[in-house]
């Protein structure tokens, strides 16, 4: 009866979007990439933006990774770009997508979840999704307090998955649970009082849904101080390409300093607070314009101001480049003597 009443549900009640209604697994599996870490609301214009000026895999593959990067500005999670451009260029080397769940799986970036959702969407293969969505509607319906975020529960959620998947409607029923997870039983104020599942949920019965699902306490969010130096010379600015084994790889920022900034800089803003996934940053932005390149580490490059915009940044940097070509925006501006 869970997934009949689902799928009723999701009949009546699923949210159109814009790549269901296909089988085409570039463009489902680019939705599911895209959308991880992301609301549907954010991610539906970067994913037409890819659509349109990437129509096909081997478009997309045959990409520069900076091109990539530059129309994944402002997503965050940049690793999932990198590997994104990655997989394109293994499925055209492959000659076309992999149609099997251990093949996809293979795909640069594609865990179980992605490879379960482009499956079954696009080939129809009885694999179920788990996602923060499905861990939500199962816990509660079915009142399991083991952990999410541990290998014991994500063995049993997964297995309770599966077992609820009607094998001939694979990926309708994952779109239900994923879909009525995000607009009726949502992790603040659910829908209980129109929810179609009310009489057989054991969080509604207990009086424990919002206790459900169960998370572990992770790592301790660390902070981090950065201080960057915007250059202005005779109409050029000086940034670097972050390397590997850091945040941001393959991005571009400007100076980052780790000492003084230099006479003349001057602060335009103090403490710009930053927060990524266990760690949060704050940065101090500087301005220093001069007549002359100031000496900087090799891997600096000097490029034309109206020209950056050619450059993929972190979402901090666009905050600086707001600042710099927006005067008296931040407060605390001072001249460094």
């Amino acid at each position: 009866m869970f997934a009949i009443t689902l799928l009723k549900w999701f009949r009546e009640n699923g949210r159109d979007l814009p790549w269901r209604g296909t089988k085409d697994p570039y463009a489902i599996w680019l939705s599911e990439i895209i959308l991880q870490q992301t609301q549907v609301k954010q991610g539906w214009d970067y994913w037409q933006r890819f659509m349109q000026r990437w129509p096909t895999v081997a478009d997309l593959a045959a990409a520069t990774e900076d091109e990539v990067l530059r129309e994944w500005q402002g997503l965050g999670y940049y690793s999932r770009a990198r590997n994104l451009h990655a997989a394109a260029r293994q499925i055209v080397a492959a000659g076309g997508f992999p149609t099997t769940i251990e093949g996809l799986r293979r795909l640069k970036g594609v865990g179980d979840y992605t490879a379960a959702a482009i499956g079954s969407m696009a080939f129809g293969l009885p694999a179920a999704v788990v996602d923060g969505n499905v861990y939500r509607v199962l816990s509660r319906h079915y009142g399991i307090s083991t952990p999410i975020n541990t290998t014991e529960g994500k063995h049993e959620f997964t297995a309770l998955a599966q077992s609820l998947l009607p094998a001939a409607h694979a990926a309708d029923y994952n779109q239900a649970i994923m879909d009525f997870g995000a607009v009726q039983c949502t992790p603040q104020s659910p829908r209980c009082d129109t929810c179609p599942l009310t009489d057989t949920c054991a969080a509604f019965r207990e009086g424990r849904v919002a206790q459900l699902p169960v998370k572990q306490k992770t790592l301790k969010v660390r902070e981090r101080r950065l201080t960057y130096v915007y250059i202005r010379c005779q109409g050029m600015t000086a940034i670097h390409r972050r390397g590997a084994g850091d945040i941001w790889q393959g991005l571009y920022e400007p100076w980052l300093t780790a000492t003084e900034p230099p006479r003349g800089a001057v602060l335009l803003c103090q403490n710009v607070k930053h927060v990524l996934t266990h760690r949060v940053l704050y940065a101090d932005f500087y301005l220093l314009e001069t007549d002359e390149r100031p000496p900087l580490p090799a891997d600096y490059i000097w490029v034309n101001e109206a020209a950056l915009s050619d450059y993929a940044m972190p979402r901090l940097i666009e905050k600086l480049l707001t600042n710099v070509l927006t005067p008296n925006k931040c407060l605390n501006s001072q001249q460094m003597s």
